[in-house]
C-alpha cells in the first residue's frame, strides 16, 4: 500500500485553526515493514483518499502488528470522535489520566478534546482498528453535528450524542456483533478502489453506532449535564496553555481558542483560577521562566523572556522583580549558590 497524505487547509472555527494529526510514527513503522497497515483517510491522516461520499469521516483503518514494536503514538487529540477496537493481542492505552492495557474486544471512545496515547511507550502486538468522525466541534460545550449520511433516527442519534457528551465512559467490553462489524470494515477497506466501497463503509459505520448505543444503554450510565458546560471548555484551554505560553496571547485570542465569548471566558477563568486571564497567563509565564533560568545558565535574560512569551526583556525583568522581589539574574545567581551549598557534605 502506498501511504498517501494530502495537505489541505486545516479546520478553522471561531477564528482558531486546528491542525490534523499526521501519525508520523505509524507511517515510519509501516515503511520499515514493522506491521501491516491499511487506511482510508482525508486531510493529513495517512492512507488512500476518501471521497466526497463520506464527508465527515476523517480516517478509518487498521494496523496488524505480529512482532514486537519499537514505536508508539504519544499524547495527541483527534479532529473528531474516535472509536478504537482491538481484535487480537494487547495494547497499552492511555486517555486523560487513565492508563489501561487493552485486550481483545475492548472498544475505546475518545472525544475531540480528550488527549490520548497508544503505547507505553511502545504499542503491543495486535490488530487495532480506528474510526474518526468529525462532528464540527473541538470543545466540550459545542453542539455536535453528525455527517448527513448518519441515518440513525432522530431519537437514537440524540440519545447517543447525549450519552457520549454527558459522561466520561471511555472503554467498553464489546460482544461478537461489534467484532464482526469491524471484520466487515476490514474487508471494505481492503477492497476499496477509489471510493468504490463508500456505501458499504457508510452502512457499517451506522451499524457500528447502533451497536455502541446498545452497549451504552446497558451500562446504566449516569448523565451529567455539567460535562457540556462552557466552564469545562475553559478548563481544557487553561490546561493546554502551558504548552503555548510563548504565543502572543490576548484575552480575545484566549477566549476564541476556548470556544467561548469574551465575557464568559473571563468569568470562568476567574472562577477556576481566582485571577483574571491575563494575570493567570503572566503567572504561568513566570513559572516557566524560573525553570528555564535554573536549568539553562547560558541563556540570556532576553532569550528567556522571548521563550516565555514576553514582548521585551525589560518588561519581563520588571514583572519578574515585582513578583519575585529580585531580578532574573539575581534569581539565577541565588539558585546557583543554593545548589553549590547543598553539594557540600555536612561536617
Amino acid at each position: 500500500m502506498k501511504v498517501n497524505i494530502q495537505k489541505i487547509k486545516p479546520y478553522e472555527a471561531d477564528g482558531v485553526v486546528y491542525h490534523a494529526d499526521t501519525c508520523l510514527p505509524l507511517i515510519d513503522a509501516f515503511k520499515r515493514g514493522k506491521l501491516k497497515f491499511k487506511a482510508l483517510a482525508r486531510h493529513t491522516y495517512p492512507g488512500d483518499r476518501l471521497d466526497e461520499n463520506t464527508l465527515g469521516l476523517n480516517s478509518i483503518g487498521y494496523w496488524d502488528a505480529n512482532e514486537p514494536q519499537d514505536w508508539g503514538l504519544d499524547w495527541h487529540r483527534n479532529e473528531g470522535i474516535e472509536f478504537h477496537f482491538l481484535e487480537s493481542g494487547s495494547m497499552p492505552y492511555a486517555q486523560e489520566d487513565k492508563e489501561v492495557l487493552l485486550t481483545p474486544n475492548h472498544l475505546t471512545i475518545t472525544r475531540p478534546w480528550e488527549a490520548h496515547k497508544v503505547g507505553n511507550p511502545f504499542i503491543g502486538m495486535g490488530k487495532f482498528y480506528w474510526v474518526i468522525i468529525d462532528l464540527g466541534v473541538r470543545r466540550p460545550h459545542q453542539e455536535w453535528v453528525w455527517p448527513d449520511w448518519i441515518t440513525l433516527t432522530k431519537d437514537d442519534l440524540l440519545r447517543l450524542t447525549t450519552i457520549l457528551r454527558q459522561n466520561k465512559k471511555s472503554i467498553l467490553k464489546t460482544d461478537q456483533r461489534v467484532r464482526d462489524c469491524f471484520k466487515r470494515i476490514n474487508q471494505a477497506i481492503n477492497t476499496d478502489d477509489q471510493g468504490s466501497n463508500a456505501s458499504k463503509i457508510r452502512l457499517l459505520i451506522n451499524y457500528l453506532l447502533i451497536l455502541i448505543l446498545d452497549l451504552l444503554n446497558t451500562e446504566n450510565i449516569e448523565l451529567n449535564e455539567s460535562l457540556t458546560d462552557s466552564s469545562r471548555s475553559v478548563k481544557y484551554f487553561l490546561k493546554e496553555l502551558d504548552k503555548k505560553l510563548s504565543e502572543q496571547w490576548t484575552i480575545d485570542l484566549m477566549a476564541k481558542s476556548a470556544g467561548v465569548g469574551l465575557t464568559r471566558f473571563t468569568h470562568h477563568c476567574k472562577q477556576l483560577t481566582n485571577v483574571t486571564p491575563m494575570r493567570y497567563l503572566t503567572m504561568r509565564r513566570l513559572e516557566m521562566s524560573k525553570g528555564i533560568l535554573k536549568n539553562n545558565p547560558n541563556l540570556t535574560v532576553s532569550d528567556v523572556a522571548y521563550m516565555c512569551g514576553f514582548t521585551t526583556s525589560q518588561y519581563f525583568s520588571t514583572v519578574f522583580k515585582k513578583h519575585e522581589k529580585c531580578s532574573p539574574n539575581e534569581f539565577r545567581a541565588r539558585f546557583c549558590i543554593d545548589q553549590n551549598i547543598s553539594a557540600y557534605p555536612e561536617i
